[in-house]
């Protein structure tokens, strides 16, 4: 096993460099093809080649590819022009048009502390730290003190420069030690001032809107031995060997598409010899392998708490299995050393319909897009069916032995966070009760006596620092009930706390299932004198409840508070938000334009408007609405 290679990943064709050829060529799908094109497990000369087939796509393309766009500051103290064009194709593999902002070499502390150079004349959207022990004069100190000083004065040089959020990178040990075992407790080691210096980032970084890259985690890895090269170093300065650039290039973009939002959801689980060895129809649940005391059997029970373990950290759980529906409970049930029960599955889909259509029925009932799932299968068939089927949904490569199903999952990094909220720690809960409420929805053909029955509480407040997490984390990752998709930062999102001429909303909605979480954000700014609505987003789980009414009855109450007469808004389509471009008119604005790209602006008279009386009732501490915000 080859973790150099992204083996998780399907392997590319022979014929792959022609088809990057080809790709400039196309007329129609580009973003599409440019996608599908990374998602291969690409070796370094195959990444420059899409690369390269991307300049030229860009270079000629004057419409949007529809990829999301980025600007990477890289700040290095090592030679950095070999790894950039890896960066920008494994960029695509996660639907990122990455564009990078390199400063000379040796320049880190000038590229920040300038405000002309040619780091801040580019406006990064995030800067990378890319310092190794060299670069942070760790190879010749016995103290982290010094690196830890550059650390901080390098954030603090980006801080000042606007809203920029810092990625920080952990620092890979060096293999060599100087006194052997003794290096783990001796202060005068350079792998023991790494080691401290680390454990100061894992202090430093929370609390903070930098992020973490671990580093040091991906090489200790693959080895420290295979990731540090001397010879590369000292003949070209390379920051580590080339045969890892694929690994670190794709570790990155992962990273940059969490920033962006572009973490998935739920993990969907295939049963036979995938959470069980052996088949439940044909052996029964006393002849499948599972538990301790089998080496098969603790290898699937250790899939399982991978599983469970994801489901903890809020990653949604689902069963696509074909089998009877009763059968494939059973173990669920019975099996005592099931660590896996049937309250840790959102969705349960268990018959004899081919997985893709059982897979967008998932998808359906959790009121996501398949773009959020993760599909484990050890059949290399259903792999590939599901793969051609539904290009979207993230299939990993497994290899035979199930022991190996966790590294690869891990590995793969699907499910990759830059924050955590206690929201996310209750995703499963929110998807297990938003499948039985459309279960009574599909019951009853009263919708006002659904909503009526739901017995909803909207808690309504200002922005602020406990929501902030989460705030930022729907405001990237909302795609389909997004007005303007505009995105922010968490250090954007205090200061727009702190605006005057901003109001914010939160908004978290319980019913009588249960606490849905937080479900809405809505950014409304005063502008030349005009209030605009810049942001508003929306969980697509809490669709069509009436609570974009409520909102705006809301919003209207404090808008007149404020003196308003009128509210602008406006609809910027993109590829995934559809199903919002009515909003506005459904609310009873009117228009006011209407560009040739599809973008439609929109005015309420809020004198003449009559909200429509939601059957929610708005909680709100008045306290917290002041004129101020």
């Amino acid at each position: 096993m080859n973790l150099a290679t992204l083996p998780w990943l399907p392997r590319p064709p022979e014929n792959f460099r022609q088809l990057c050829a080809t790709l400039p060529g196309l007329s129609e799908e580009l973003g599409s093809a440019l996608i599908h094109a990374a998602g291969y497990s690409l070796d370094n000369n195959q990444l420059h080649s899409l690369a390269k087939a991307y300049a030229k796509i860009t270079a000629n393309q004057h419409g949007p590819l529809g990829l999301t766009p980025i600007r990477l500051g890289i700040l290095s103290n090592a030679t950095v022009d070999l790894l950039v064009p890896a960066i920008i194709a494994s960029g695509l593999r996660y639907g990122l048009a990455i564009e990078t902002i390199v400063p000379p070499f040796g320049q880190v502390v000038q590229a920040v502390t300038d405000s002309n150079s040619d780091l801040w004349s580019g406006r990064p959207d995030v800067v990378l730290l890319m310092l190794d022990h060299r670069g942070l004069g760790l190879h010749d100190s016995a103290s982290p003190d010094r690196a830890i000083a550059t650390m901080a004065q390098l954030r603090q040089g980006i801080a000042s420069h606007g809203a920029v959020p810092a990625i920080v990178q952990t620092v890979s040990r060096p293999p060599e030690t100087l006194l052997g075992s003794f290096d783990f407790v001796s202060s005068g080691s350079v792998r023991g001032a790494v080691h401290d210096f680390n454990a100061h980032l894992r202090q430093m970084i929370p609390g903070s809107s930098d992020i973490i890259f671990d580093v040091a985690g991906l090489a200790e890895t693959v080895g420290l031995a295979q990731w540090h090269d001397p010879v590369a170093w000292h003949m070209a300065k390379l920051p580590f060997s080339q045969k890892f650039v694929p690994l670190y290039a794709d570790a990155l973009a992962r990273l940059l598409g969490a920033v962006r939002g572009k973490t998935r959801k739920c993990l969907v689980l295939d049963l036979d010899n995938t959470l069980w060895g052996g088949v439940i129809g044909d052996d029964g649940i006393d002849g499948i392998k599972l538990g301790q005391g089998d080496g098969l059997g603790e290898a699937h029970l250790a899939v399982q708490r991978h599983a469970l373990a994801l489901s903890k950290r809020g990653i949604i759980l689902a069963v696509c299995s074909k089998n009877d529906d009763q059968i494939a409970r059973q173990p669920f049930h019975d099996h005592p050393d099931m660590v896996l029960r049937e309250e840790h599955i959102a969705v349960f889909q268990a018959n004899w319909v081919d997985k893709a259509t059982n897979i967008r029925a998932i998808a359906k009932m959790l009121n996501i897009g398949t773009d959020a799932l993760v599909f484990l299968d050890d059949n290399p068939t259903e792999r590939h069916i599901v793969r051609r089927e539904l290009p979207e949904v993230a299939v990993p490569e497994v290899p035979d032995d199930p022991a190996l199903f966790p590294l690869f999952l891990s590995m793969a990094g699907y499910f990759d966070a830059v924050t955590f909220s206690a929201d996310d720690e209750k995703r499963t809960e929110f998807y297990k009760t938003q499948a039985q409420r459309l279960a009574l929805q599909e019951s009853t053909s009263d919708l006002e006596g659904y909503l009526e029955s739901l017995d909803m509480t909207l808690h309504l407040a200002p922005f602020d620092k406990i929501g902030r997490p989460r705030i930022t984390q729907l405001i990237n990752k909302s795609n389909q009930f997004n007005l303007t998709t505009r995105r922010y930062t968490e250090t954007e999102v205090a200061v727009i706390e702190d605006d005057p001429s901003t109001i914010t909303l939160q908004a978290r909605l319980i019913d009588c299932f249960g606490d849905n979480g937080m479900i809405s954000v809505i950014i409304c700014r005063k502008e030349n004198g005009a209030w605009n609505i810049d942001t508003w987003l929306m969980s697509c789980r809490v669709l069509g409840r009436r609570i974009e009414q409520a909102m705006l009855q809301f919003l209207n109450q404090q808008l007149k508070g404020r003196g308003a007469t009128e509210l602008l808004g406006s609809f910027i389509p993109t590829k995934r938000n559809g199903l919002v471009k009515d909003h506005y008119p459904n609310l009873g604005f009117d228009l006011v334009s209407a560009g040739n790209d599809g973008t439609t602006h929109w005015r309420l008279d809020l004198t003449k408007h009559r909200p429509y009386n939601a059957p929610i009732r708005i909680a709100a501490e008045a306290g917290k609405f002041t004129s101020h915000n």
